[in-house]
């Protein structure tokens, strides 16, 4: 039974990772593709690709990104912060910074799924869905 959808994904990606995989396939949805476009857009995966004819929900396939020289993964940690649980909200005052700027967090506000510092810009808060460093 799951309960998480989003924190099983993240899991996959910090298994994968841990494994040292070059791809990690991923059961689909709406929230979790906004959340891989902004992992590709913010440079912490190397591809992906959405695959919706597989399956009833569809399957997202992430190419990860290493270092080429030391092999060392551009994804250090991510992190679930508000689960089904406990719900974790922020105003626009008070958002999070994730390794003092080096790392993002990802929020889903009223204008979409978005990133701490793209959530500073225009002045908007909501549910912080996970930390990535």
């Amino acid at each position: 039974m799951i309960t998480d959808p989003i924190a099983d994904y993240l899991t996959m990606i910090r298994n994968a990772v841990a494994a040292r995989h070059r791809m990690v396939e991923v059961p689909s949805s709406r929230l979790k593709k906004e959340i891989t476009k902004i992992l590709y857009e913010k440079g912490y995966i190397l591809n992906y690709k959405f695959e919706d004819e597989a399956g009833p929900q569809g399957k997202i396939k992430i190419a990860l990104k290493y270092n080429p020289v030391t092999k060392v993964p551009a994804i250090n940690s991510i992190q679930r912060v508000s689960k089904p649980g406990l719900r974790k909200y922020v105003d626009a005052h008070n958002l999070p910074r994730v390794l003092n700027g080096l790392g993002i967090a990802i929020l889903s506000t009223s204008k979409g799924v978005i990133t701490d510092k793209e959530a500073r810009s225009i002045h908007v808060g909501g549910e912080v869905i996970c930390y990535v460093s």
